[in-house]
């Protein structure tokens, strides 16, 4: 489809309604159990949260937005809205240090700007082939600490011949980017289920240094986000191979978050609560991992939104580090 113009459905406008209630009203079913992107305003607990291990406190917020949006003005060739939630996405993970938020919005849109490959026209409708194999899904429910889970499953599923490596990564990247709308993701951070069932040398050999460190980089230099933990479960041996790509370019941060399970759930179950798990993880759930062409329709409601983010970035090349 032509991706360079896409505009709002007829349903989704409606009169006297805001865009913001207006996202709050969009939801998808997984089963029996609703999923909706959370576009609201954080509870209590989460703000204590957010004050013990982020210094958001009212002074400290006040001053950070304040500096920072000096900060993204003075960058003339950076586009990037001032308003303070747009903001908030890059000072939260940054712990309300205006400097370190600046950088880390400089390399993201940096990575956009030098890989056009991943970020040119990121919309839901232009996106179809992983969602369609089935390949991500969000979990319903967040985990007990309030973390987003995402699982993504490299493998069996995956028809190598049908959808490539650029297509998951560029889907991956939308999820993240909804997710990083989310007040409540923004303080708590994501969980992310890695399930390589199937897993085959056909898959192994898509995979090049090159695409691995472009991973790499945008997953520990560049997303504002707080990743508390990757999860490798149902991985074969052929795995190995796969994991040594990747490897080199890993910093000692990212490695430590990095948990390798195989089909041993008890070990899962010590950072992502069972409650909260569908049963093919040894959970409690019934959650049908064959809803990706619903998922994607779900993501395309917000096709308007993240055309919007398509003026965001550099606006011609960004300076030498």
């Amino acid at each position: 489809m032509d991706c360079k113009a896409v505009t709002c459905p007829p349903e989704q406008v409606q009169k006297g309604v805001t865009q913001k209630n207006r996202l709050e009203n969009i939801y998808m079913y997984l089963g029996s159990h609703k999923l909706k992107f959370e576009n609201v305003e954080v509870d209590a607990e989460d703000l204590e949260k957010a004050r013990e291990e982020l210094r958001e406190t009212p002074e400290i917020v006040r001053e950070s937005l304040e500096t920072l949006r000096k900060l993204v003005k003075e960058e003339t060739s950076l586009n990037y809205p001032t308003d303070d939630d747009k903001l908030q996405i890059f000072l939260r993970p940054c712990k309300y240090y205006p400097n370190s938020a600046l950088t880390r919005m400089k390399k993201f849109y940096k990575f956009k700007f030098q890989h056009p490959n991943y970020s040119k026209n990121l919309i839901p409708s232009c996106e179809t082939r992983a969602f369609t194999q089935n390949l991500l899904t969000i979990l319903p429910y967040r985990n007990k600490r309030g973390e987003r889970i995402l699982v993504l499953e490299i493998g069996q599923k995956w028809k190598t011949s049908s959808c490539t490596l650029k297509e998951i990564l560029r889907s991956a990247m939308l999820i993240v980017e909804a997710a990083l709308e989310e007040p409540k993701t923004q303080i708590n951070g994501v969980q992310v289920i890695i399930d390589m069932t199937g897993l085959a040398l056909q898959h192994v050999w898509q995979f090049t240094p090159g695409f691995a460190k472009h991973v790499v980089d945008w997953v520990q230099d560049c997303i504002p986000l707080r990743l508390k933990g990757i999860h490798i479960v149902n991985q074969p041996y052929v795995f190995n191979m796969l994991y040594a790509i990747f490897k080199p370019f890993l910093g000692s941060k990212l490695q430590k978050r990095i948990v390798f399970h195989g089909s041993h759930f008890d070990t899962l179950h010590s950072h992502i609560s069972p409650s909260v798990l569908p049963k093919q993880y040894g959970g409690d759930l019934d959650i049908p991992f064959d809803k990706g062409a619903e998922l994607h329709k779900y993501l395309e409601r917000y096709d308007s939104e993240f055309q919007e983010r398509q003026i965001y970035g550099y606006t011609k090349a960004p300076p030498k580090d």
